[in-house]
């Protein structure tokens, strides 16, 4: 498939009655793989949607979002090769990351680890959601699915234990990333979305910063990739 430049691109949402409008969203722009960051693939960006394409329209088919936002941001094509597609499937799959580990020499180095072997004890999470009453710690909302979040990120070391994780819808996960949790406090989404939140749970989240020396560091081992 080809797809020009100026073509459009249009968004398949849902409206009142179950009925399907197209929305014209982006005009998308060519990239290259090489310019991809592909550790980034998984982990901040995260698939939302598919493609279908035929009789001379492309249509990008959004999943519904629980927070109710349509696709923004630039539309990027990517034209992949087989070996490429085969990194970025590869990529999807394990879910490799950038974090600080051990060397055989001792010596803390940056290393690729997979993230998606990480795993965080259900007992852990039920016991973070009850004590965060079972609401995001970030926007509030208690009507979603809930993951919890590091707040020093598992990148940086930080232990998956019930000391350095809070609750966190999806969304307010996937906007945090990796950032650090005082850049986070700061960035424009927290800012928005936190105004839901008593004044006591803002607080309380700052208060955090406080605390984030005191939790122990998780070394990681290096692996075979």
């Amino acid at each position: 498939m080809t797809l020009g430049l100026g073509e459009a691109i249009f968004s398949m949402v849902p409206h009142r009655g179950h009925k399907k409008i197209r929305h014209p969203v982006y005009r998308p722009r060519m990239t290259k793989f090489e310019s991809l960051d592909l550790l980034k693939v998984g982990n901040t960006i995260q698939l939302v949607g598919a493609v279908w394409a035929g009789e001379g329209e492309v249509y990008l088919c959004m999943f519904p979002s629980e927070h109710g936002e349509v696709l923004s941001g630039e539309v990027h094509v990517l034209n992949m090769t087989r070996e490429q597609w085969q990194q970025f499937l590869r990529q999807t799959d394990i879910l490799e990351a950038e974090v600080l580990a051990q060397a055989a020499d001792g010596t803390v180095t940056k290393a690729i680890l997979r993230k998606s072997a990480r795993q965080i004890s259900q007992h852990i999470s039920w016991e973070v959601f009850r004590r965060d009453g079972y609401a995001c710690r970030y926007c509030g909302k208690d009507t979603v699915p809930l993951t919890v979040d590091h707040l020093v990120t598992w990148e940086m070391c930080g232990p998956s234990v019930p000391e350095n994780l809070v609750s966190s819808c999806k969304k307010c996960n996937k906007v945090r990333g990796d950032k650090p949790y005082a850049e986070w406090l700061q960035h424009d989404y927290y800012q928005k979305v936190s105004q839901n939140l008593s004044a006591l749970t803002r607080q309380d989240n700052e208060a955090l910063l406080d605390t984030l020396d005191d939790i122990p560091r998780m070394i990681h081992k290096p692996t075979q990739r």
